[in-house]
């Protein structure tokens, strides 16, 4: 079993800078197999997935309104993941969430198959 604990959250001013981490916690070997991606959910709307990352590393993908924006990242020593998030808008306010699958790379692009989630943390951006 796996847990992940997203922090870092908060209130920011459209065009700030904001990070997110994610904690994992569970056996390391099986941690560190599973791809590790960030969704957020807007009061009202469906959960959209914002950025993946392999379970290496190696791969990253991006929904096409954060490129060149935001940045995942891991580190699986750790057992953490990150969300950089530059120029921040308004409408990325949402519910942030940390989620894993053990699905092959091309599964982990589809949102569906992801089946470890965090509790979510409220980013907020203001005009």
């Amino acid at each position: 079993q796996v847990q992940l604990v997203e922090s870092g959250g908060g209130l920011v001013q459209a065009g700030d800078s904001l990070s997110l981490s994610c904690a994992a916690s569970g056996r390391r070997s099986f941690v560190n197999t599973l791809n590790i991606a960030w969704f957020r959910q807007a009061p009202g709307k469906e959960r959209d997935l914002v950025a993946v990352i392999s379970w290496s590393g190696s791969m990253t993908d991006y929904a096409d309104s954060v490129k060149g924006r935001f940045t995942i990242s891991r580190d699986n020593d750790k057992l953490e993941a990150y969300l950089e998030m530059n120029s921040v808008k308004v409408k990325e306010t949402a519910v942030y969430y940390c989620e894993a699958t053990g699905s092959n790379w091309l599964s982990s692009l589809n949102a569906t198959v992801y089946n470890h989630w965090g509790q979510g943390n409220q980013v907020t951006v203001s005009s």
